[in-house]
């Protein structure tokens, strides 16, 4: 038996390397892939579905780029409705002429079908695009890319090859920073900078915390920046490593560049974070046996870190993890708040979170979807007039789909119509998937899944 998988192995690693290479190549077409992790349960698996813009750790997924007038996008193909193998692909919607661009393939994962491997990217100050195209452990690589020319899609060169999955990369006034996972026996988090672009520190381990010495550790996180200075990452924590016991919220920040960190009360840490009481602990959530499913973060205009994200009683999909409790933790300048939005059906719904002076509002499958007790559901929009303490739903964006919507992601310094963009596919068996785009208004777009043009009109259903 033994030698039969090897022969398969080898034969579909040589199908694979013998295969052309779709990369700097244009496809005729939104095509975002469909998914399966394959983990079985009473009531479906334990995620599958259009995972296109997955997952909630590839950040960002999207930036306005007011010199170009352009949102430019990044999420995971493929080629073909029947097909299930991944391209990192890059689109932009021109804001002047309302068109989008076909597709570019930045890079072929050549046989690889797992969205783990989904890209995010980043804009330099001349405009270069820089895609980060996330590996999977050590047996895949991370890539990152630069485009041939400023706020242009047509070409890329690849820069290097890297261990890291996840990737986070932001810019700001001192450089790049990249906030990336290690499969080091667990998830561990790491982060490396640059100045230049070109020459990178070495990687630092950021957080790594086992329950007892000896056990293994593990971590998801999410990030972003304030100001273009103030970095700050909400992470949860793996007992064991076991990621289907992941609880905890914790959170760091740092003003200058990651050479010194801090609790959001102005601790000073010591990297890596390995203590479970650390002072950068917000919530113990372990000692209530609630399971935490990071989904965004922002700030307030002051500063002031706000996390969305997921509760509930376990990772088994179905009842037995009810209630799934859409859940804001905010920092008010004295006190973590925790309140809860709603509830839906899934620990892997994913939505964002907008935050202005005047309101806050968060975008997700909230509603009921066609597909029960599976990721996505129909989309909502929920407002806030008084920083998160109070939420009301104030539009339902969908309604009677055929397909569920899922992982609506928000552009950086995002400008209407392209508000938010998601996928939309069955969430238990196999199907076509679509991406589409949003506003506030409750107007949607469908990006068109064929193509003649290099550029042509989204296709307006709401």
């Amino acid at each position: 038996m033994k030698i039969i998988v090897l022969i398969t192995t080898l034969i579909i690693l040589t199908i694979c390397s013998n295969a052309q290479s779709l990369n700097n190549t244009k496809i005729d077409g939104y095509r975002p892939i469909w998914f399966e992790l394959n983990q079985k349960y009473e009531f479906g698996d334990k995620y599958s579905g259009a995972l296109g813009t997955y997952t909630a750790k590839h950040v960002p997924l999207a930036i306005y780029a007011p010199e170009a007038d352009k949102t430019f996008f990044v999420f995971g193909g493929t080629k073909s409705e029947d097909e299930k193998y991944l391209l990192c692909m890059i689109g932009e919607f021109d804001h002047k002429t309302g068109l989008v661009s076909k597709p570019m393939v930045v890079y072929d994962k050549l046989g690889v079908n797992d969205p783990h491997d989904n890209p995010s990217l980043a804009i330099d100050k001349k405009g270069h695009i820089r895609v980060f195209v996330s590996g999977r452990g050590r047996s895949r690589p991370g890539l990152k890319f630069l485009s041939k020319k400023p706020y242009n899609i047509d070409g890329f060169f690849k820069l290097s090859e890297e261990e890291f999955t996840y990737p986070q990369p932001w810019k700001t006034e001192q450089g790049y920073f990249h906030f990336f996972t290690k499969y080091t026996g667990a998830r561990q988090l790491y982060f490396e900078t640059t100045i230049d672009g070109v020459h990178w520190t070495e990687d630092k381990l950021l957080a790594a915390i086992p329950v007892n010495e000896g056990e293994k550790s593990g971590h998801y996180q999410i990030s972003n920046v304030f100001n273009n200075k103030m970095l700050a990452t909400f992470f949860n924590r793996h007992p064991n490593g076991n990621v289907d016991k992941r609880s905890d919220l914790y959170y760091i920040q740092s003003s200058d560049f990651g050479k010194t960190w801090t609790s959001v009360d102005s601790i000073e840490l010591e990297l890596p974070i390995v203590n479970i009481n650390s002072e950068a602990r917000v919530i113990d959530y372990s000692s209530a046996n609630k399971n935490v499913y990071l989904k965004d973060m922002a700030f307030d205009s002051k500063g002031n870190p706000i996390c969305l994200y997921i509760r509930s009683n376990g990772h088994e999909p179905g009842p037995a993890s009810e209630p799934y409790e859409w859940c804001v933790s905010k920092w008010d300048g004295q006190n973590w708040l925790t309140t809860v939005v709603t509830t839906s059906d899934h620990n892997y719904d994913m939505g964002s979170i907008y935050i202005s002076e005047k309101e806050w509002k968060i975008v997700g499958p909230t509603e009921k979807g066609p597909q029960e007790w599976g990721v996505g559901g129909e989309l909502a929009i929920w407002r806030s007039k008084n920083k998160g303490k109070k939420w009301r739903r104030v539009k339902r964006l969908t309604k009677k789909s055929e397909q569920s919507h899922s992982y609506v992601r928000r552009p950086v310094n995002f400008k209407a119509p392209f508000s938010f963009f998601w996928a939309d596919g069955n969430s238990h068996d196999f199907s076509k998937s679509e991406l589409h785009f949003g506003d506030f208004k409750g107007n949607i777009w469908k990006l068109p899944y064929e193509m003649k043009e290099d550029y042509e009109k989204p296709v307006k259903i709401k």
